[in-house]
């Protein structure tokens, strides 16, 4: 199925107003069930940088995290970068407007390329990595970016069903990626080589986090991916199903996981 171009129909459509942009925001926030896991880790994260501090969003998309974390602690500043120009520019109009300019700043890069050396307390990577082939090479970016005890923070698809793909013969829900989803093994030997040290890793969307991502997510998508005319039922589905998704998504974030299709994974620098 093609995501991008849904992603930016959505974009173009919610980028019209401050207030447009806002309630997108609010909307990721209850469909996305891995935005409840990375709320709650970053609220973890935040205990240990209650000063100043330095955050890059990497692949930051509509920007709903960096403005999530601007609103965390408003003495942490932000570099936002994603491959998507028009994105970038989307989001640096909004939050200028916002008046948060002096905080945050977007800019177009390709996470290979990254430079920028001892720079980062915190470095956020939300559904990126799948996308990425070099994933080694952006990992080892990564380490080189962040000042002594920053943290690393990655949400990902794992190897457990992630890219709903559950078999050799089957393919990914998402024609975007380049890999189905990391083991706990894979991803934490990775982060190790690149050299980080206190890697800890947890399963995300198992058995009712799976079907609420089926029902919130997978079946809206594979709909429009038919005819965008689905767009004019989608208020109606997810006022049937919805509620179903909510509930199922707290039993997703309050439950010990021992499998699921998704990974986050915390990794500390230490030098």
């Amino acid at each position: 199925m093609q995501y991008e171009p849904i992603k930016r129909l959505l974009g173009r459509f919610f980028a019209g107003s401050h207030l447009l942009r806002k309630t997108l925001y609010f909307l990721l926030n209850l469909l996305l069930l891995r935005t409840w896991h990375v709320k709650k880790a970053l609220r973890k994260i935040a205990r240990q940088f209650p000063g100043e501090a330095s955050v890059l969003d990497a692949g930051s998309g509509f920007g709903q995290y960096t403005w999530h974390m601007s609103r965390m602690n408003r003495r942490w500043k932000f570099k936002a970068i994603d491959i998507n120009k028009e994105q970038i520019d989307d989001c640096n109009v909004f939050f200028s407007k916002a008046g948060l300019s002096d905080r945050v700043t977007f800019y177009t890069c390709d996470l290979t390329t990254l430079n920028d050396l001892d720079c980062y307390d915190i470095i956020l990577s939300v559904d990126v990595m799948e996308h990425i082939e070099e994933d080694i090479v952006v990992f080892q970016n990564f380490y080189k970016s962040l000042r002594n005890n920053g943290i690393l923070l990655i949400s990902t698809p794992s190897d457990k069903g992630g890219s709903d793909v559950h078999s050799d013969q089957e393919e990914s829900f998402i024609d975007e990626h380049v890999r189905d989803g990391y083991s706990i093994k894979d991803i934490t030997e990775k982060l190790s080589l690149a050299g980080f040290r206190t890697i800890e890793a947890g399963y995300t969307y198992g058995k009712p986090g799976n079907i609420s991502w089926r029902l919130s997510m997978k079946y809206p998508i594979k709909m429009l991916n038919v005819s965008y005319l689905f767009f004019l039922l989608l208020p109606f589905y997810y006022l049937i199903f919805f509620p179903v998704s909510i509930i199922l998504n707290i039993f997703d974030l309050c439950l010990t996981n021992k499998t699921g299709t998704g990974l986050l994974v915390t990794a500390r620098k230490q030098e």
